[in-house]
């Protein structure tokens, strides 16, 4: 590990920064409705099997570069793969993206907090809150200032440095993130005809699971662990080297499911007690659907999920941004409040037109959501699988039989699972 890049104090922070990676807006606003419109808990069976067969193991196969050699992408693909060197550029540009737009993103989420806190959705109507929503998002000063205030917020998290940044941000906020949502998932299943939701997520519908169903539980499991783009990778080099890698991944799976279903109970049985309210995903369901039913909750309910909201969309974004400048100060040998520094304001810029131009925001997100992280994760398997020598990776299995499992599934499953994943996103 170089000199000066900093690292995670436990595996316990190290978890929990991985599944603060991992659980996003996606969680929220995407996942309860696939369940929802793919066959209820047989999409949940589905969407397990392909976390555990594909999305797992290339969690260890990127993850497995980082540890294994301390370095950012682009140093550990140049120290394994030398001739793949150039594909950590891949990663750091992808990274680079996804924190500019979403941070936009992220904005939206912290200008309904500060609503909330004002009691700002008190007795809104559907009509009044599509209104709302419509107004904010079109507002360039609105926008503007509530983006450059996320990105700042994710900014200052990075310049505190892995151990007292990333790490305790994670230690204390994904806790309080669970705790959170477990209250609202409580006062989502008290409402009368919440039963209707909770058959929507739960009743199992087999003859749902069709080709699309099957593709859409897979690339919602692939991206929702933020494969590819170099976060696993990032924060895996800052392990320690006795922590397990296997335990690790396992452990921000589970964490990751668990939200995405806990999130799924909060959402649906919440939206199914309004009469008149339909399920929905999507940025329409979190502030435009989502406000409407919790402002009939109380004053607290919607300063309680748009936290969650926020915490949510912080722990990814802080994640991406690590990735560039990790990469800044291995191989640019850049002073961290150095590398924040340029990180941030390439960010404000790019992001700054990612929210003025709803083209910029589209070509960005499609571009890092269907080419830079399939593009990447497949190198970091195929790597893994096919071109490092057994026992280098052999190491860091504690089980024979379970490296002889994820050996497999890394080298034949997992690239023609990605392959699809881009090929269904491109068609």
């Amino acid at each position: 590990m170089a000199a000066g890049r900093g690292s995670f104090n436990s595996r316990f922070a190290a978890v929990m920064a991985l599944a603060g990676s991992a659980i996003g807006l996606g969680n929220i606003w995407r996942f309860p409705y696939m369940v929802g419109q793919h066959g209820g808990a047989a999409f949940i069976i589905v969407y397990l099997a392909c976390s555990l067969l594909v999305s797992l193991p290339v969690f260890f196969a990127e993850g497995f570069l980082g540890k294994s050699t301390g370095l950012s992408a682009l140093g550990a693909l140049e120290k394994k793969a030398p001739r793949w060197r150039w594909a950590g550029y891949v990663s750091i540009i992808a990274s680079f993206v996804i924190t500019s737009y979403y941070s936009v993103v992220g904005g939206w989420s912290l200008d309904y907090f500060i609503r909330s806190l004002g009691g700002g959705f008190s007795g809104l109507s559907m009509e009044n809150s599509t209104e709302v929503f419509s107004r904010m998002s079109s507002s360039h000063v609105e926008v503007l200032a509530a983006f450059g205030a996320f990105l700042t917020l994710t900014a200052a998290i990075v310049l505190a440095g892995v151990e007292k940044g990333i790490g305790l941000f994670s230690k204390v906020m994904m806790p309080l993130l669970f705790v959170m949502i477990v209250v609202i998932v409580v006062k989502s299943l008290s409402l009368p005809g919440a039963s209707a939701g909770v058959d929507y997520l739960l009743k199992p519908d087999f003859s749902r699971l069709d080709a699309p169903a099957i593709a859409a539980a897979l690339g919602q499991s692939f991206f929702s662990l933020s494969l590819g783009v170099g976060c696993v990778l990032t924060y895996c080099s800052y392990m320690k080297k006795e922590d397990s890698l296997t335990a690790t991944g396992m452990w921000t799976v589970l964490f990751d499911t668990i939200f995405a279903i806990l999130a799924g109970f909060a959402v649906m049985p919440a939206v199914f007690s309004v009469q008149g309210l339909e399920p929905g995903a999507g940025p329409s369901l979190v502030y435009e659907t989502l406000p409407v039913v919790f402002s009939q909750m109380g004053p607290l309910v919607p300063v309680v999920f748009f936290l969650a909201v926020l915490v949510a969309a912080l722990t990814s974004s802080i994640s991406m941004f690590e990735v560039v400048v990790s990469w800044l100060i291995d191989e640019k040998k850049l002073r961290r409040p150095v590398a924040v520094l340029l990180v941030y304001l390439a960010a404000l810029v790019l992001g700054s037109l990612c929210a003025l131009l709803p083209r910029v925001f589209s070509a960005c997100d499609f571009a890092a959501s269907n080419i830079f992280m399939t593009f990447g994760a497949l190198v970091f398997v195929m790597v893994a699988g096919w071109l490092l020598p057994e026992h280098d990776v052999r190491r860091e299995f504690s089980s024979a039989r379970v490296f002889s499992i994820f050996r497999f599934l890394v080298k034949w499953v997992c690239p023609v699972a990605i392959l699809s994943i881009a090929i269904t996103n491109l068609l």
